[in-house]
């Protein structure tokens, strides 16, 4: 099998480069990714079954992207909330660090495809260690996640140098990676990887996994690989409109995720980003898939359904209403829609 690097090199970046089975419309694609920078690597590109299925629609440029009037550029106000250049200091002890611009496959719904990818993305030696010192001046930040682009695309010594410095930061406890190597090239992770990862603990790993076929066994492999090495894993899935929004579709979904090892950590409602409002769905659609999941399957597999707050808000969680009425009694229905008392205290 081809090295990471080399599926990387042979990555489609121009809708003529799709096979033919899988172009439609490529003068409107070739729009789209004038704009919105266009990357599938072979291994995803093998998921794709047909047009408009939940794969390709992750990953092929629509020009409903280009369309889009709805949504803002930064809806989560980064940019405002960025002390220095690519890092984020939205919460009091918490920060986000973008350490690279690339990823393995830009996805569609990319809550920072303004920039990701593209010239307007500069990340170096300089915004590196510009946001190494603001958190070494900043010690109330204990929690720093590490993300991008994809942190994991960096080469092992570069990514561990970054590593390394946060770790000499006393006020630093846990650091986290945010990655979707695992699901969109998994066999970036590999066993030296994940021995090197396994020096920094505490140190965490949130993927992004959207639809049951992309649990496939080099997904799996990695994820073994993480998980032997001591990292804990989680899931960050967004809720798709044509990928992802249906209950039976996201039950599986959150089952295969167990089973890799994988804990659901988030579903998240689509950021109002530039380009994405085609994928968006209702809330309330969000809210109905919770109540399939919550008491008819494993506490396991129930994540938190949210909704990061436009304006740098943060992030909400949505859960649906149970409660029928609160007094001296709480009043509730449970998962089967039976009615259940339980006494308050006064």
């Amino acid at each position: 099998m081809a090295s990471w690097q080399t599926l990387l090199k042979q990555s489609i970046s121009r809708p003529e480069q799709l096979p033919r089975r899988l172009a439609a419309a490529r003068e409107e694609m070739a729009r789209v990714a004038a704009v919105y920078p266009m990357r599938i690597n072979p291994y995803y590109l093998g998921l794709i079954r047909e047009p408009g299925d939940p794969i390709w629609r992750q990953a092929v440029p629509d020009v409903r992207e280009i369309e889009d009037r709805v949504c803002p550029e930064d809806p989560l106000a980064e940019e405002r909330l960025s002390p220095v250049p690519n890092l984020v200091h939205k919460y009091p002890d918490r920060a986000l660090f973008l350490v690279t611009s690339q990823c393995a496959m830009f996805c569609r719904f990319c809550t920072r495809k303004r920039k990701v990818g593209t010239t307007r993305m500069v990340i170096d030696d300089d915004t590196i260690r510009a946001g190494l010192d603001y958190l070494r001046k900043t010690p109330e930040i204990r929690d720093v996640l590490v993300s991008g682009g994809d942190p994991l695309l960096l080469p092992d010594h570069r990514l561990e140098a970054i590593l390394q410095r946060l770790r000499q930061i006393p006020s630093i406890e846990i650091i986290r990676i945010g990655s979707r190597v695992p699901c969109t090239l998994p066999m970036r992770v590999t066993t030296r990887l994940a021995a090197m990862l396994k020096r920094y603990h505490p140190l965490y790993l949130n993927t992004h996994f959207n639809h049951p076929s992309e649990i496939t066994p080099q997904a799996a492999l990695a994820c073994k690989r993480l998980a032997d090495a001591g990292i804990p894993l989680g899931c960050q899935t967004v809720l798709l409109r044509g990928v992802n929004d249906d209950a039976a579709v996201v039950r599986e979904l959150m089952r295969k995720l167990l089973l890799i090892r994988v804990k659901p950590y988030y579903i998240f409602q689509a950021d109002m980003s530039r380009g994405t409002d085609h994928f968006r769905t209702p809330v309330e659609k969000g809210l109905a898939i919770m109540k399939s999941l919550i008491g008819h399957t494993s506490g396991l597999a129930v994540p938190t359904f949210a909704v990061d707050a436009p304006g740098g808000g943060g992030k909400i969680p949505l859960v649906p209403d149970y409660v029928r009425s609160l007094g001296t009694d709480l009043v509730f229905e449970n998962y089967q829609g039976l009615t259940c008392t339980y006494r308050n205290v006064t």
